[in-house]
C-alpha cells in the first residue's frame, strides 16, 4: 500500500513538471511569434498527464495550457486574435478527446490486467493443489525427460523404492525395473512421444536395498512446450499383495480344475433372467455338444430327452437357498442315450440371479446299478425256480391223489391224470418264459388254477389288468405259491371248502393307482406248522417285502386263509 502511494505521488510530480515545462515552452514560442507550435506543443503534456495520473489531470492540463496560451497572447500582443481562439478551442477539443480515449484504454488495460492476475492466481492455486496431490498420493508419480530419466518424484515413489527424491533426480527409470522385465519398458520409453496410447504393464521393480516388488507401471507421453523436447508421466502402483492373492486364486483354480477333471465333472451356469447357459468344456462334452461360449436354454432341447425336458425348468424368481438336483437323459449325435445329473444352487451376483452347479455323466454307474439289481432279481428267480421244481413233485402227487379211478377204469384214470399234469405244465411254461407282449392278470390266475377248476369250488372276479412280461413272471410265482400252498394245506387239496380270487382298483383310497389282489380260502383248512421262515413265505412277503407290490398281508384263521397284496400300476405295467 505504501509503495502504491509513493508511486502515485511520483506520477503526479512528473505530470506537474511536464505541465510546467510545456507552459514555459508555450510562452516562449508566443514571445517568438510561433503561434502554431505553441498549441501543438501542449499535446504531449496532455498525453503524459492522462497516462501518469488520469483523465482529470489531462483535462486540467488542457485547460491550463489553453488558458496560458490565451493569457500570454493577451499580454504579449495586447489582444487575442480569432485564430488564437480557434487554436484554443481546437486544443480543448483535442485534449478532451485524448483524455477520454486514453482513460478508456487505461480502464481496459486495468481490467485485462485484473483478469490476467485472477487467472494467474487460479493457475497458482491449481498448481498448488496438484503439487499437494502429487506429494500425498497413495501411488507413486514421476515425470521423465526424453532420455527416460526421472525428473520429479513424489513421496510415495520414494517410499516404494527406498531412494530419496534427490537420489531419483535424473535416475534412469529403466534401472528401477528388474532385468528380466526391462526390455518392454526400455522399448516404451524409446517410443514416447511417437504414440499417444498409454503403456501399461505389470513388472518387478528394484528397491535400493536390492529387493523386488511387483508394481503396475503406466507411462503416458505428453509434450512440454519446448522446455523438454518429449517427456512422460510414470505412475507406479504396488500390487504385490494383489499379485499374491491372484496367484493363490490361480493355484486354487488349477486344483479345482484338476479335481473336476479327475471326477469327470463339468461346471455350468444359467442366467435366470436371460436364459443364457454357459459351461466348461467338459460340460459341453457331457451333453455331446460342441464347445461354445454360451447357448440359450431352448437350444438344449435338441439333445435332452423330451420326457425329461420339464425337469430342466427353473423358476424366474425363487428362494436363493433352493438346491437344484435333476437327472436327465441326453441323446448323443451317434444315437446313444446317456444319463446326466445336474446339481446346483441359486446365487445372486451383483444384479444377476444365477443358477450355478456341476454336471456328471452317470450312465456307467446307472447301468452298473441296474445290472446288479437284475442279477439279484435273477438270483431270486432262480431260487424260486428251484423251489418250484421241488414243489412240482408235491403238486403232481396231490393231483394223483385227487383224481379217483372211475369204476376201476385205469385207462380213464391215466387220461385224467395226464390232462391235469399237462395243464400244470402249460401254467408253468407260461409263467417261466419271458413273453414280449403283456399278459392279462386274469389269464395268470386261471391258468394256474385250471387243473382244479372242474373239481373244486373256485371263483375269480376282477377287471381287465395287463401286466408286463417281467411283472407277470414275478406275480405268477406268488399265485403259484398260493396254489401250491392250497394244494398242500388248503381247499384245493381237500374235498370241501371254497376259494375266491378277486382283484380291483383302489379307486376309493388315496393311492388310486394300485390294484388290490385278494386270495380267500374258506370252509376247509388243515393245521400247519409255523409260517414265516420258508421259501414260500419269502415269495409272499410274510415277514419281508414281496417279490412285487407292497403291503402284503397273510391271515390264517380257523378253516380258512386270506392273503392281500397291493400292486402299483406303474410297476406292473412298465
Amino acid at each position: 500500500m505504501v509503495l502504491r502511494l509513493q508511486g502515485t505521488s511520483l506520477a503526479r510530480m512528473a505530470s506537474m513538471l511536464v505541465l510546467i515545462v510545456t507552459v514555459i515552452f508555450e510562452i516562449s514560442n508566443l514571445a517568438l511569434a510561433e503561434t502554431e507550435a505553441t498549441f501543438i506543443s501542449s499535446i504531449p503534456a496532455i498525453i503524459v498527464s492522462v497516462y501518469l495520473v488520469g483523465r482529470n489531470a489531462a483535462i486540467t492540463a488542457t485547460f491550463v495550457t489553453a488558458a496560458a496560451g490565451l493569457g500570454a497572447a493577451r499580454i504579449l500582443r495586447g489582444e487575442v486574435s480569432v485564430e488564437d481562439w480557434l487554436r484554443a478551442i481546437f486544443l480543448l477539443v483535442s485534449g478532451f478527446m485524448i483524455a477520454f480515449m486514453f482513460h478508456r484504454l487505461r480502464q481496459d488495460l486495468s481490467a485485462a490486467l485484473e483478469i490476467a492476475e485472477d487467472r494467474l492466481s487460479a493457475v497458482e492455486a491449481t498448481e498448488s493443489r496438484f503439487r499437494s496431490v502429487f506429494e500425498r498420493a497413495a501411488i507413486g508419480f514421476a515425470n521423465t525427460n526424453d532420455k527416460g530419466e526421472l525428473l520429479q518424484s513424489n513421496r510415495r515413489l520414494c517410499e516404494l523404492t527406498g531412494y530419496s527424491e534427490a537420489d531419483l533426480a535424473h535416475f534412469p527409470l529403466a534401472r528401477l525395473v528388474h532385468p528380466d522385465d526391462r526390455d518392454s519398458v526400455v522399448e516404451a520409453l524409446a517410443d514416447q512421444g511417437k504414440s499417444t496410447t498409454p503403456f501399461d504393464v505389470e513388472v518387478r521393480l528394484l528397491r535400493k536395498d536390492g529387493s523386488t516388488f511387483w508394481a503396475r507401471l503406466n507411462l503416458s507421453s505428453y509434450r512440454s512446450d519446448g522446455l523438454l523436447s518429449e517427456s512422460a508421466i510414470a505412475v507406479v502402483d504396488d500390487i504385490s499383495e494383489r499379485r499374491t492373492a491372484r496367484e493363490a486364486i490361480r493355484v486354487q483354480k488349477e486344483r479345482l480344475d484338476l479335481a473336476l477333471s479327475a471326477g469327470r465333472l463339468g461346471t455350468w451356469q444359467i442366467d435366470l433372467k436371460s436364459g443364457m447357459v454357459t459351461g466348461s468344456d467338459k460340460f459341453w462334452e457331457i451333453l455331446g455338444l460342441p464347445r461354445a461360449n454360451g447357448r440359450q436354454m431352448e437350444e438344449l432341447a435338441a439333445v435332452v430327452h423330451p420326457a425329461d425336458w420339464p425337469k430342466l425348468a427353473v423358476p424366474k424368481e425363487s428362494d436363493l437357498s433352493t438346491n437344484y438336483d435333476v437327472e436327465i437323459r441326453v441323446r448323443r449325435s451317434d444315437g446313444s442315450v446317456r444319463w446326466v445329473v445336474l446339481r446346483g444352487r441359486e446365487e445372486r451376483y451383483h444384479d444377476q440371479q444365477l443358477l450355478i452347479g456341476v454336471a456328471a455323466d452317470l450312465t456307467e454307474r446307472r447301468q452298473t446299478t441296474l445290472l446288479r439289481a437284475t442279477v439279484r432279481r435273477r438270483e431270486r428267480i432262480l431260487i424260486e425256480q428251484r423251489h418250484r421244481f421241488s414243489n412240482l413233485f408235491s403238486v403232481v402227487t396231490a393231483l394223483v391223489k385227487m383224481v379217483e379211478v372211475p369204476g376201476g377204469n385205469v385207462a380213464k384214470f391215466k387220461d385224467d391224470l395226464v390232462d391235469r399234469i399237462r395243464a400244470l405244465e402249460v401254467t408253468h411254461t407260461m409263467i417261466s418264459r419271458r413273453a414280449a407282449s403283456s399278459v392279462p392278470l386274469r389269464d395268470l390266475v386261471l391258468q394256474e388254477l385250471s387243473p382244479y377248476l372242474e373239481t373244486r369250488k373256485i371263483k375269480t372276479d376282477g377287471p381287465d389288468v395287463l401286466m408286463s412280461s417281467g411283472a407277470a413272471e414275478t406275480f405268477g410265482m406268488i399265485v403259484h405259491e398260493l396254489a401250491t400252498n392250497s394244494v398242500k394245506h388248503g381247499v384245493i387239496g381237500a374235498p370241501r371248502g371254497r376259494l375266491e380270487v378277486r382283484w380291483a382298483y383302489a379307486s376309493d383310497e388315496a393311492e388310486s393307482d394300485d390294484v388290490v389282489f385278494d386270495w380267500i380260502e374258506s370252509g376247509s383248512r388243515r393245521k400247519t406248522k409255523n409260517i414265516g421262515h420258508g421259501m414260500g413265505s419269502m415269495i409272499l412277503g410274510v415277514n419281508t417285502a414281496p417279490l412285487i407290490g407292497h403291503s402284503s398281508k397273510l391271515e390264517i384263521f380257523d378253516g380258512g386263509l386270506r392273503y392281500s397284496l397291493r400292486l402299483p400300476r406303474r410297476e406292473i405295467e412298465s
